[in-house]
């Protein structure tokens, strides 16, 4: 549950200044859309292989295979995940690497070389298995030993996981993927040292970081918890923004701190998924006789209670978006009313629209279920109309 707030929001990436306004909206329109006929693509893959997994016989089979090499239940568990993760990857791979790659260097949009997008996956895969084996071995302990009460516990565990991983994201892991420097421009180190000053707000550190060794997208966000709570800018922001123009963004994600964002969205997240792990925990305990399971911690079983998941998940997903679409016009209000340069608000988001070729007017429908930030046009229209 640790949030990264973010300004930029999805769907963007950097445009060429040579090309007309009218191209530069096509493009962006053709990237978003191209993105989301993929991202559709792969949901419907994962639900593919779980319905696959349930109907066919397969999760048994597997789980047959797995014991065949050991008796140790954890073990089982391990190798059973193992080749249904092998076989997961090697089916996404094609759309994976389309997406994170091809994709982006189509629209000259990425910075990455071959070699360090396979080095970035490799050590977001190691990462995922340092983390996620005594994940998955907690899981399924608890489902094993708790009763009825298993999805309680599991909530409670997955909370107190969510407040540790908030913590030293932005220290421990963060970090193995970027370098982070304290921002060194006397310039904007005093402007944005002074809007804290003038609005009360003590964070741990304003930071800047190596985004362009990877993409040409401009981004900030507001993360960590604590001690680790800290703001941190893209060196293509610093880069690309004049002084005024990085002042309301920082500004922006200053309103976060202040309106207690992040507190906020955990605490409907944490609601969200206890609720959740409750629904189905009872659907799955219901059903599992229907599929021909005969206990909650089957290992077989697991893809039935992950489907359970994953769709209350998708249902869930647009609610999280309203929160988070609520917190960014509070942000936005905040960075208007504190600056009062309405005239530097617009042309970041301008910017933004360009330099991340962002589809300022999506489909609203698109918007309502899949976005996680109003659409630019509506944050520029917004400013524009600001009453000061």
């Amino acid at each position: 549950m640790n949030e990264v707030i973010n300004i930029s929001g999805i769907n963007q990436v950097p445009g060429d200044n040579k090309i007309s306004s009218e191209e530069r909206d096509r493009l962006a329109k053709k990237y978003s859309r191209t993105h989301q006929i993929l991202s559709l693509t792969g949901n419907i893959i994962f639900f593919a292989v779980l319905l696959i997994l349930i109907f066919t016989g397969l999760s048994k089979e597997i789980e047959r295979i797995a014991f065949g090499y050991t008796t140790n239940n954890y073990l089982a568990l391990l190798i059973f995940f193992g080749i249904i993760g092998a076989g997961q990857s090697l089916i996404n791979f094609p759309l994976d690497f389309y997406s994170g790659y091809i994709l982006e260097h189509k629209y000259d949009l990425s910075n990455q070389t071959i070699t360090g997008y396979f080095k970035e996956k490799f050590k977001g895969f190691a990462l995922g298995i340092i983390i996620g084996i005594p994940l998955m071995f907690a899981f399924y302990y608890i489902l094993s030993n708790s009763g009825d009460m298993w999805w309680l516990v599991l909530g409670i565990v997955m909370f107190v996981f969510s407040i540790l991983l908030g913590r030293i994201a932005p220290t421990v892991i963060m970090p193995l993927f970027y370098k982070f420097v304290p921002v060194e421009n006397e310039d904007i180190k005093n402007r944005l040292t002074g809007l804290c000053k003038k609005t009360g707000v003590k964070v741990q550190g304003i930071f800047t970081f190596d985004m362009s060794k990877n993409t040409k997208k401009a981004n900030a966000a507001f993360t960590g918890m604590g001690k680790s709570r800290r703001i941190i800018l893209g060196d293509t922001l610093m880069n690309n923004f004049s002084v005024n123009e990085i002042e309301t963004v920082f500004a922006h994600e200053v309103g976060h701190y202040t309106k207690r964002h992040i507190l906020k969205m955990m605490t409907v997240s944490t609601l969200v998924t206890f609720i959740g792990l409750f629904v189905t925990a009872k659907l799955y305990e219901a059903s599992l006789g229907y599929f021909g399971f005969t206990a909650v911690n089957e290992i077989a079983a697991l893809p039935l209670l992950f489907l359970y998941l994953s769709l209350y998940g998708l249902v869930t997903t647009p609610i999280s978006n309203i929160q988070s679409r609520m917190y960014e016009w509070e942000a936005d209000t905040f960075a208007l009313e504190t600056t009062k340069d309405r005239d530097s608000f617009i042309s970041a988001m301008e910017k933004l629209a360009g330099q991340n070729l962002a589809d300022k007017t999506p489909n609203k429908v698109i918007e309502f279920l899949f976005h996680s930030h109003p659409s630019l046009d509506k944050r520029i229209q917004f400013a524009r109309d600001f009453r000061f």
